[in-house]
């Protein structure tokens, strides 16, 4: 297979990584984003008209971002302008502006191709407006993070957001194939060891390139999966606790417990641990998930959540780690409700909506005669000397018609809430409309 940068003939050709030499030099040896270039696809329908547009690539490392960049750049024969906005300043970027003037006075476009762009703050991304605007250059920005959270809604709305996938298997063993025949020779691995490699990789494609050059420099004989555990590392889970991998596999964990899925719910819960993350932050979100999505379907579950918490800062890492897999296991077991959740939300709109109203008089208490002259207290029922412990009377403000926020749901504990609330709602019609008759 060719390559972006052919050999020189000074004898450095070998000297450089394997994940180099096998960069593709055609937008057709790209693997495993088949969705951006198969035909009708976004990248390829943009080359077919002639042009480009301004892109944001979104997607995990080693994904081929920047190769699809210089490929782009080498495609519609513009010059092919790389910084890091990791590395760049403000100075930085006027000379890429001014290079680009230059160059459009020549005659020659310049793509300006910005690694990591979500480093630049919000001064810096809105100093690309203009010359994005003018077509001084077309840019083509790269970031593993949400564009929606990190890039500036001016700069989104110049720009195309097209999504990078992860490598998948198939992707990964075509690299393989690759490999083998840019060395010439097989992959010292069994099948066993590759697939194990492949799942190493993560769906990074340059750290299984830069692992497949470790086990060719490894020697000739055939690993198996404990012989490539010696000659390369674990690769560190791809996780940024404060970033989208932290909310992508809370959100997974979350919806995976909500949906009763307790073996799903396991996984997420055990790739975030893995990933280094809290444990404290995730019995949080445990004690909250108890609260909006099981309520009083199962009062236990706050008890629960609760307690996994206080286990884990007893006896911490990683005995108190099984306290918390407890607890998700309850909590993706029991039954679920969000009846409470969805009662608290239209009592605050209606709070809100109505404004100040007074309580009615009889609820209130009459400490002076003033107040008792007044009304207060006035034909107010103590329900425990009513029949049945329930007066019926009316505990909503004089100016509101009764409004029902909470309704229980047919599962757990709450098919017993919902009878007695049925039950109640009986017989305080039967009061109310003996009142009116009397």
């Amino acid at each position: 297979m060719s390559t972006l940068f052919e050999a020189s003939g000074s004898g450095d050709e070998m000297n450089r990584p394997l994940a180099d030499r096998l960069r593709p030099a055609r937008l057709d040896e790209v693997v495993g984003q088949d969705h951006l270039l198969d035909a009708g696809a976004p990248l390829k329908r943009m080359l077919e008209a002639g042009w480009l547009a301004s892109i944001i690539f979104w997607g995990p490392p080693g994904s081929g971002k920047t190769t699809i960049a210089q490929l782009l750049a080498k495609e519609v024969g513009m010059h092919f302008e790389q910084i890091s906005a990791v590395f760049s300043g403000v100075a930085d970027l006027r000379k890429a502006f001014e290079a680009a003037k230059m160059r459009r006075q020549d005659g020659t476009k310049t793509l300006l191709f910005v690694d990591e762009i979500h480093r630049f703050n919000r001064a810096q991304q809105d100093g690309f407006l203009p010359y994005v605007e003018d077509g001084t250059i077309t840019l083509v920005g790269a970031t593993t993070e949400n564009p929606s959270f990190e890039l500036n809604g001016a700069l989104l709305s110049r720009c195309q957001v097209l999504v990078l996938n992860r490598h998948d298997e198939a992707s990964l063993r075509v690299l393989m194939d690759r490999a083998a025949a840019l060395e010439g020779r097989n992959v010292p691995l069994t099948e066993e060891a590759k697939t194990a490699l492949v799942q190493l990789a993560d769906g990074d494609g340059r750290f299984f390139l830069n692992m497949m050059e470790a086990v060719f420099h490894s020697g000739e004989n055939e690993l198996g999966v404990e012989g490539l555990s010696k000659v390369i590392s674990k690769r560190a889970p791809a996780y940024d606790k404060d970033r989208d991998g932290h909310y992508n596999l809370i959100s997974a964990l979350h919806k995976s417990m909500r949906g009763s899925d307790v073996d799903a719910a396991l996984y997420w819960f055990s790739r975030m641990m893995d990933g280094g993350e809290d444990p404290l932050y995730i019995a949080r979100r445990l004690v909250r998930f108890a609260v909006e999505d099981i309520g009083l379907a199962d009062p236990n579950a706050l008890v629960q959540a609760n307690a996994a918490k206080e286990a884990f800062q007893f006896l911490g890492s990683p005995e108190g780690d099984l306290a918390i897999a407890q607890s998700v296991i309850y909590l993706a077991t029991a039954p679920k409700s969000n009846a409470a959740y969805r009662a608290f939300s239209g009592s605050k709109s209606a709070a809100r909506k109505y404004g100040s109203h007074m309580p009615p008089k009889h609820i209130l208490n009459a400490p002076t005669g003033m107040m008792k002259d007044m009304g207060y207290g006035k034909d107010y029922t103590y329900d425990h000397n009513a029949e049945d412990g329930f007066s019926g009377q009316n505990y909503f403000p004089d100016e509101m018609k009764r409004e029902q926020y909470y309704s229980p749901v047919e599962r757990g504990f709450e098919r017993d809430i919902k009878k007695r609330l049925e039950y109640w709602a009986r017989l305080r019609a039967e009061k109310q409309s003996g009142k009116t008759e009397k």
